[in-house]
């Protein structure tokens, strides 16, 4: 594994998967007198050393403010406790630039783990997370279909009808031939940037559980609008008057959000099939 955090105090960190929390999670909170403590009986070896690590690489991109690190343990993970307040546009606004400015801190490829961490990942819920497998691609189309098309697709036998493989399968060899692939450098990503994982507090939008990695910016953007952030037009608006969006954008936002539907899809089936299906049919695969 890598090297430890920075400013935390770790113990017995080992794992090389690392997870990002869902709302269907399992994991246990506390909140005393200013820590917030997530815990996971029979957590993994360094399941939250990980998170911490991610917490810790998006800290310093000096972008967007991230929850603070207090302690981490094979067991637990101690954050400072965040005081919530009511989203405002003036808000979604300065969140959409310090998000661009996260993002341009960039990573060593597309795949690659956050700084202090050597290996997979998890996504999911704290119960039954999935591996995110990790890597360091060149391209962002090859990384898409090796590390995370091809596997879902893996995943999802048995659970998706045929037809919704087949495509799948499609979009991952057009990707991995390079058919979206752009000039894009590896943005430093949060992740899984759906709403709740982004607490808006008195200093502006806070993130916390990510499923940091490499990759391509229009990522955590596709997940913002995945289940719905408040004033995200505020925030998009923004993050483009910043850090200007490649043309087309809006057009891969289905693409985009194929893996963190097809992640809900293999643990909850039902209309997560139905969607996975449908942003398919929308790359007219």
């Amino acid at each position: 594994m890598g090297g430890g955090v920075p400013g935390v105090r770790v113990r017995r960190a080992g794992s090389r998967r690392c997870r990002s929390q869902h709302p269907s999670s399992a994991s246990v909170a506390r909140e005393d007198h200013g820590v917030f403590r997530k815990s996971r009986p029979g957590a993994p070896s360094g399941f939250f050393a990980c998170e911490a690590a991610g917490l810790e690489w998006l800290r310093a991109a000096a972008g967007t403010p991230v929850v603070r690190v207090l302690d981490v343990a094979e067991d637990h993970l101690d954050l400072e406790r965040l005081v919530a307040v009511p989203p405002s546009r003036d808000a979604a606004a300065a969140f959409g630039r310090s998000l661009a400015r996260t993002h341009a801190a960039g990573a060593p490829a597309f795949g690659s783990p956050p700084a202090g961490w050597d290996g997979d990942g998890w996504f999911g819920p704290l119960d039954a997370p999935l591996t995110m497998p990790a890597g360091r691609h060149e391209r962002w189309g090859e990384f898409l279909a090796v590390r995370r098309l091809r596997p879902l697709a893996a995943l999802l036998l048995g659970i998706a009808p045929t037809s919704v493989l087949d495509r799948l399968a499609r979009v991952a060899d057009r990707a991995e031939q390079g058919a979206w692939d752009d000039d894009e450098p590896p943005a430093r990503l949060h992740g899984d940037l759906w709403a709740g994982n982004v607490v808006w507090t008195r200093v502006g939008a806070t993130l916390i559980d990510p499923a940091a990695h490499g990759g391509h910016r229009e990522t955590d953007l596709a997940m913002l609008a995945l289940f719905g952030l408040p004033h995200l037009d505020e925030v998009l608006a923004a993050y483009d008057d910043e850090r200007p969006l490649r043309e087309g954008w809006r057009r891969r936002v289905a693409l985009h959000q194929l893996y963190p539907v097809g992640v809900h899809a293999v643990l909850f089936g039902g209309h997560y099939v139905a969607q996975l299906g449908r942003l398919l049919a929308s790359l007219h695969t």
